[in-house]
Formats: structure tokens, sequence, C-alpha cells
């Protein structure tokens, strides 16, 4: 089952979000949990470095990869995950090359018998684009404000859900953004220091914070 978190602003919490989520699907299966990286953030996330190829160079490599060239760029992670990280393409293509293989990466994530995690990034294209429309759970990560809400509405992709991320006295609720939107808010994350100081020492996924925790349980 693939989960795809993306958002249509900056700085909406997108891959704390997707990170917290593998966290969680790792604890639950026997298998762990595969986290991939389109928005190039995950690896600072969990602690990890991100300075060898991956999903990016995958995508450019075309169809005389060997068939298992995408399993082999996964990293351990901390807490049973496993990463795709992004790779570093340095200009090397544009969004006409990546696209050509976007819908073959995600059929192979479709049949990965691990939950499968995917941080799209903001605004997603390409093949962040084709995983955000193709997944069975796409979570727009907003917090509730009106330019959000607009750009949302405006957003070639429609999300089975809303992953809200708040804090107290705000102006816009759950129940607004339902209103606006059309699709349930499947979780209510409220802004909490320790999400940042976990974040910050790069140990989000294995001491998750239990705020973050409870808020997410649900979600996917």
């Amino acid at each position: 089952m693939i989960t795809a978190c993306w958002s249509v602003k900056g700085g909406s919490g997108t891959t704390v979000i997707a990170a917290a989520l593998a966290a969680l699907a790792a604890r639950q299966g026997p298998g762990g949990a595969l986290l991939a990286d389109l928005a190039g953030d995950i690896p600072a996330v969990l602690g990890m470095s991100n300075d060898g190829p991956g999903l990016l160079d995958w995508l450019l490599a075309g169809d005389e990869v060997p068939s298992d060239a995408l399993s082999r760029l996964e990293i351990s992670g901390p807490g049973g995950i496993q990463v795709l990280p992004s790779g570093r393409l340095d200009g090397r293509a544009d969004e006409a090359d990546l696209q050509g293989r976007s819908e073959v990466l995600a059929a192979l994530l479709a049949v990965d018998p691990r939950q499968v995690v995917v941080d799209c990034g903001t605004q997603p294209t390409g093949a962040a684009l084709t995983l955000a429309a193709a997944a069975p759970i796409s979570l727009l990560v907003l917090r509730p404000c009106y330019l959000a809400l607009c750009k949302a509405l405006e957003a070639p992709v429609r999300p089975t859900g809303v992953v809200l991320v708040t804090e107290p006295d705000r102006s816009l609720g759950r129940r607004d953004v339902e209103d606006a939107l059309g699709v349930p808010v499947c979780a209510e994350v409220m802004i909490d220091p320790a999400v940042a100081r976990a974040v910050d020492a790069g140990v989000l996924s294995s001491r998750l914070p239990r705020s973050l925790e409870r808020a997410l349980r649900h979600a996917a």
C-alpha cells in the first residue's frame, strides 16, 4: 500500500509527516516500511547522509537498468525504515527526462510487500505528481490558511485526505478545510516544539514525539 504525502505551500511539514508515518508503519509490519524521497529532505530529517545515487538517477537511467536496480538504492534507516533517497542529479535532467519512467516507479512501489510512504514534496511535478495522483492514500499536508486552501483547490491532484498542521487560535479549522476541499481531515497535528527538537537532532523516527504519534496513528 502506498501513502503519498504532498503539499501546496512550503513550510507545511510534508517531510516530517511522511517520516513519522513511515516510522509508525515500520513498527506495525514485520517487514518494516519503505520511505521513498522525491523531495530531497528525508535523510536530513532521519539523521542520515544523502550523497549517493537515488530515485532521480534511477528515473533518468531509462529502461536498460537491471531489474533489481531500484532495491539496490535502498539505505537502511533507523527503526526498521528502508529509505529510497532522492539522489543528486546536479542539473543533468529536466522534468521531461524524469517523467518517462514515473509510471514504472509507481507500479514497482505498488507491488512492494511493505508499507510504502512517499514524500512528494511541495507542488509536486513529474514523478512526484504521478505518485501523488496514483497512490491509494494521497495525503495533502496543509496549514489552515486561505492561501493554502486556494492553492489546494487549484492543484492537479485531489487528495483522499488532509493532514492538518495547526496551532491554537487559528481562524480556520477542520470544518472549514473539509467544507472548502470536500475531503476529510484524517489527522490534526498540533505544532509541538518537541517535534522540531527531534528533527534538529536527526532522531525523529527513533524518538517519535508522543503528540505526533497520537495524531497520526490512524491517518493511513
